[in-house]
């Protein structure tokens, strides 16, 4: 039967005829699972509906576990080593072994860029003391959990890199090391997130936290810098600062260009008095400050030592780290 004859007899053609493959819904719902983020969790794959973890986890439960946040940047994971050494140290410091080495690690890191086909994005890496029972001993937890997150990140409008913050000083005192140590990269972060909730009820998006001394600590999701005569200053890792990626990279950026960096104990006083002043994180990059409790910090603009650091900063982004494709 010729075709004309196929239509007379009410035959379909084969482009008439449906498809429930490439019926309209089927096809979005098979796009949208296409597309769903692949989270790793304990060895797996798990779409991000179906990734979960116990309600008895104690990473749940009691904030009982370690993270790190990580960037990647035109198909490279930057300073991916120096965080997984950093989610180590943590490890040891709160007595948790994490199942699996160094090296895989950061296979799996990379690998879940990989399977998301991220080029540039956010990894938020977790470590959980793992499924436990209702009391604190962390000794009825059994095997620790450790999951991969590959996804995006914007922590501030793209127009406060241009223009730059303005930041208050919040009466949450970072924590002491004799509590819970700063150095500790934990999923207990209260302490930042009080500070945070502070921030936002000031109508800032960042905040300064001073130590139990009244010295500057950090802020609460980052680092702090300032520019005075020339020279840059940043609270040493005592007064309760972070062992940020990021800090350690601008130290050794600015000393490669000659710039003398100290780490002296700053109070507000040497904040408000500054030429310039910047912070940095591996989420938030690098972004100027231009007001401290109402103290207009230099000329109120981005300084030239913070521009240029920012545009050095970039550039090393652009050709450093671990290749996501081969």
């Amino acid at each position: 039967m010729t075709q004309s004859a196929r239509q007379r007899e009410g035959f379909k053609t084969p482009s008439e005829t449906p498809n429930p493959r490439l019926h309209p819904r089927m096809l979005c719902r098979s796009v949208r699972e296409l597309l769903a983020m692949k989270i790793y969790i304990d060895g797996k794959y798990f779409d991000e509906r179906n990734a979960k973890i116990s309600v008895f986890d104690h990473g749940l439960l009691y904030g009982d576990g370690i993270f790190e946040g990580i960037r990647a940047y035109n198909s490279r994971v930057f300073k991916l080593k120096e965080h997984i050494d950093r989610l180590f140290y943590s490890a040891k410091a709160i007595l948790l072994t994490i199942p699996m080495s160094h090296a895989e690690v950061m296979a799996a890191v990379v690998e879940t860029c990989r399977q998301n086909k991220l080029r540039d994005g956010y990894i938020r890496l977790v470590v959980t003391r793992g499924v436990g029972g209702l009391g604190l001993n962390p000794n009825r937890c059994k095997k620790p959990s450790v999951i991969v997150i590959a996804d995006k990140i914007q922590l501030y409008p793209p127009e406060y890199y241009e223009r730059g913050l303005e930041i208050i000083t919040v009466p949450t005192v970072r924590n002491l090391h004799s509590a819970l140590n700063p150095a500790i990269k934990s999923l207990n972060y209260l302490n930042n997130i009080l500070a945070k909730i502070e921030a936002n009820n000031g109508g800032c998006e960042e905040a300064i936290m001073l130590n139990a001394e009244g010295f500057v600590s950090e802020c609460t999701g980052d680092n702090v810098f300032i520019i005075k005569n020339g020279e840059i200053f940043t609270p040493p890792l005592y007064a309760g600062a972070l062992y940020g990626i990021t800090r350690s990279v601008v130290i050794e950026m600015a000393r490669e260009n000659s710039i003398s960096v100290s780490e002296p104990n700053l109070t507000r006083y040497d904040l408000f008095n500054a030429d310039e002043c910047f912070l940095t994180g591996t989420g938030a990059e690098l972004i100027p400050v231009v007001k401290i409790d109402g103290r207009t910090i230099g000329t109120g603009k981005p300084g030239p030592i913070t521009n240029s650091l920012v545009a050095k900063y970039k550039a090393l982004t652009r050709v450093s780290g671990e290749p996501i494709f081969p």
